[in-house]
């Protein structure tokens, strides 16, 4: 019962991102307003990380598996692919990088500003 109760929040959160994907003219993806809420809600301790504890262990334990599906896609479309290693590869090379950077420069702020509360 206590998975139950710990999934139907995670998807209560999941459904508000989803109606706000769909209300909002914004191209942010339904995943990641429910992701973003659930973090709001976490921080401003609306809902507390033991509510959602044991399922948000149980999701990521299972997150290989959910890579399945679109790898298998990559094989059934390698024909369209093949033809256009080379730009995906820099995109995604291009892509990684900007991302190790930006969250790089984001935890050397936080961990700034989080020293200067002494």
């Amino acid at each position: 019962m206590k998975y139950l109760s710990q999934f139907c929040i995670i998807l209560a959160f999941t459904l508000v991102g989803e109606a706000l994907q769909r209300l909002l003219p914004l191209p942010i993806p339904a995943s990641v307003w429910g992701l973003a809420l659930l973090f709001i809600a976490l921080c401003l301790g609306i809902v507390k990380p033991e509510q959602v504890k044991d399922a948000s262990a149980f999701l990521i334990s299972i997150m290989p598996v959910m890579f399945v599906s679109p790898a298998v896609g990559i094989v059934e479309n390698w024909d369209l692919i093949s033809s256009r290693l080379l730009p995906i590869f820099l995109l995604l090379a291009a892509s990684t990088c900007l991302t190790f950077g930006i969250s790089g420069r984001v935890t050397q702020w936080l961990m700034q500003k989080g020293g200067r509360h002494d």
